[in-house]
Formats: C-alpha cells, sequence, structure tokens
C-alpha cells in the first residue's frame, strides 16, 4: 500500500496560508477597522460606493450577493425592524450596521460598545457616505437598536448649508 506524502513545499505553502489566513483580523485592526461582511444586492452601485469608503477608513470590507427574500430574511433574523430598512445589511463584531452608516460612527459603536443590536440609517439619504456628495447632504439620523427593537438616535447629521 502505498504511503502519502507530502511535499515539503506543499506543506510550507500550507502552513503560510493558514498563518496569513489568521493574521487578517490583527492586520485589519492596526489599519484602523475590523472586518466587516456586507450582503448586499450584486447589481447595487451605491453599495459598492460605501464599500469602497469603508476599505479606504481602514475596514477589511468582504461582501456576498443576496437580493429580494434571501437578503430581507436575513435583516429581520438578525433584528433590524422593517422601519430602519435600507439597502444593504453588514455585521461587524456581534453587530448589524444597517444602511449608508458613516464609519465613525461605527467605531463609536465597537468603542462603546453598548448592549444593542447595531446601527442604522433607514432609507437611503443624499449626502450619507455612498449616496452623494456630503457637500449637498440632506439631514437624516443614525439610529441605535436596542435589542427589545426600539431606536434612538445614534448621531443626527444637519443638512449641508
Amino acid at each position: 500500500m502505498p504511503v502519502t506524502m507530502i511535499a515539503r513545499r506543499s506543506f510550507l505553502a500550507g502552513v503560510a496560508g493558514v498563518a496569513a489566513t489568521a493574521a487578517l483580523p490583527h492586520v485589519a485592526r492596526a489599519r484602523g477597522g475590523p472586518p466587516i461582511h456586507v450582503l448586499k444586492d450584486p447589481n447595487c452601485g451605491c453599495c459598492s460606493a460605501w464599500m469602497e469608503i469603508l476599505a479606504r477608513e481602514g475596514f477589511a470590507v468582504t461582501s456576498e450577493p443576496s437580493r429580494g427574500t434571501a437578503l430581507f430574511r436575513a435583516k429581520a433574523d438578525a433584528g433590524v425592524p422593517a422601519d430602519m430598512a435600507s439597502c444593504h445589511t453588514a455585521f461587524v463584531e456581534g453587530y448589524v450596521i444597517e444602511g449608508h452608516v458613516p464609519p465613525g460612527d461605527i467605531r463609536r459603536l465597537l468603542a462603546e460598545q453598548p448592549d444593542a443590536v447595531g446601527l442604522a440609517v433607514p432609507g437611503m439619504p443624499y449626502g450619507s457616505p455612498g449616496m452623494g456628495p456630503e457637500s449637498r447632504r440632506e439631514a437624516y439620523d443614525v439610529h441605535l437598536i436596542r435589542r427589545d427593537g426600539t431606536t434612538e438616535v445614534f448621531t443626527r447629521y444637519e443638512a449641508a448649508a
């Protein structure tokens, strides 16, 4: 019966790959933000723009296509109230990020670690990250979603002058 042997080079390459993968969360933290995973419609340009903003801000962004019923089901399962829904849903360190939440608010959430589901910017307000220039922003609020489904204003953004 032949004995299967792993070539030394293959073994070392495999170990290096595992080590590199294990280090990714630490690399993301060193760049300023943790890994964030986004569920989005693959055809949505504003979601991609929001993800690019997060990546520029140092977050390690990954995504997967999700649409229609599957996306709405993921939102509901994660505890996002229907009136807080937006076009994409993200997950970061046990929190849900719904919609075009600014990177600074995500960092604040992670620093303060409230007992909550996460943050939401319902709808798609113009001038929020990924939704047009901030210089022409309409007023909008970032909401903290509590575990009981209630919400409160986490951050208020006034309309641009």
